[in-house]
């Protein structure tokens, strides 16, 4: 990896500004291997899992839930990314910016990866979402009062509406943002930039609101009658997190087939560093404030969440996730010799992005009806997660390689601010 130097942008069709081949080659077996599991898993997931036939398409369709969300997080984390480097005018991440686009604008065919989740909303026997189950708060011991005001929200039409209202909103952003930034390629418009830097302010308002709403609809209403205001900043803070993995992980392998060698340095993988430590910290502290707040106030209805994660088999996952998700991260990126070393930047990226796929599953399959599902459970969960991403990112290769995406922003008028980056 290249050191700081001085100079000046190469011209704008330089080859190392476009996908390397080997990986552009990636991109048709990624996605075809990636589409098969995720079938796989999706309809074999039925046959493979001890239980009824309910039990296993609530399974079924909450490991494909974790699936989605996993790579939808980060999808959202790069749209963050993008917002806040406009809206501090930020210089630094112009060399590493395309590629959090790159990821973001994955947002509106993720969408559509989203209808099978509308479509067992509308499931009467509550498959994946219980309140979808009119009786559930009768069979649960809910006052039919309590019940009534709880549906009045969640229910299923209400929820297909807002959740088109998250996916058009978050869809519009990327699809501005991403656009705007590659016209600005062709162009060189400074006016680009200004526009997009005018918008970032009422982008990030929106942002921080659908994030938190989708956070409360998609995930937390699996479990009907808890509640946390903090779960949308909690959500918000891991995908912000294996965001910056994302970037991170990606710029290496890039650097690793002969891209951007000699536009992203050290001192870019520094910050990478810095705010995937900054991230790991940012994300132990809500977690834990969410905990100790409904810990400390021993509530019922609000204790129930945890409670179900603190017993039987989901309890030694909850206690390693404070040393797996927090401590080693951040024992592990602390030094400044590790930040400013790209293969363990790299390293600590590509454990971030594990981890955070643990923490989705930890957060949706305890409130499945079945455990772990046994043997079947545990292939069909395999089956989703690596089909999903594989689908993911060939379909990212696929669309770079084709729109002939380059994987820097080549006219960005900060871009000589960013070559010349150095770390204080």
């Amino acid at each position: 990896m290249a050191e700081h130097t001085h100079h000046h942008p190469k011209p704008t069709d330089d080859p190392s500004f476009h996908l390397p081949g080997a990986l552009a080659g990636l991109a048709k077996p990624l996605a075809v291997a990636g589409g098969a599991m995720l079938l796989a898993g999706f309809f074999g997931g039925s046959l493979m899992i001890q239980g009824e036939s309910s039990q296993r398409w609530g399974f079924t369709m909450s490991a494909y839930l974790v699936a989605l969300i996993y790579c939808f997080s980060i999808s959202l984390g790069c749209l963050f990314f993008v917002l806040i480097q406009h809206l501090c005018r930020a210089g630094w991440s112009v060399v590493v910016r395309r590629i959090a686009e790159i990821f973001m604008i994955a947002i509106p065919a993720l969408g559509l990866l989203f209808l099978p989740i509308v479509l067992a909303a509308w499931s009467p026997s509550g498959v994946l979402y219980p309140w979808s189950n009119a009786g559930w708060g009768e069979s649960h011991g809910v006052p039919a009062e309590t019940w009534e005001s709880k549906i009045r929200y969640l229910n299923s039409g209400w929820f297909t509406v807002r959740s088109l209202i998250y996916l058009a909103l978050l869809s519009s952003l990327a699809i501005f943002y991403f656009r705007s930034s590659r016209s600005q390629d062709e162009s060189g418009d400074v006016g680009l930039t200004e526009k997009m830097q005018a918008r970032s302010g009422p982008a990030v308002i929106i942002f921080a609101l659908v994030t938190s709403f989708a956070a409360f609809d998609w995930l937390m209403s699996l479990a009907p009658m808890w509640f946390s205001t903090m779960f949308g900043v909690y959500f918000f803070a891991g995908s912000i997190l294996s965001a910056h993995a994302a970037i991170a992980a990606t710029t290496y392998l890039l650097q690793s087939k002969g891209a951007i060698r000699d536009e992203v340095t050290v001192e870019h993988y520094h910050d990478l560093g810095k705010l995937m430590f900054g991230f790991v910290t940012f994300w132990t502290y809500i977690a834990f404030s969410q905990f100790v707040l409904i810990w400390y106030a021993n509530i019922p209805e609000e204790t129930e969440w945890f409670y179900t994660r603190l017993k039987g088999s989901w309890e030694p996952l909850s206690y390693a996730l404070i040393f797996f998700h927090w401590l080693f991260p951040f024992l592990g990126l602390l030094s400044r010799h590790i930040r400013r070393r790209p293969q363990l930047v790299f390293a600590w990226a590509i454990y971030l992005l594990v981890v955070h796929f643990v923490e989705i599953y930890w957060i949706v399959m305890p409130q499945s009806s079945l455990t772990f599902g046994g043997a079947g459970g545990v292939v069909t969960s395999l089956l989703m997660g690596l089909g999903m991403v594989g689908l993911y990112l060939g379909g990212l290769l696929w669309f770079t390689r084709c729109k002939q995406v380059k994987v820097l922003a080549v006219r960005d008028p900060r871009l000589p601010e960013s070559l010349a980056f150095e770390n204080i």
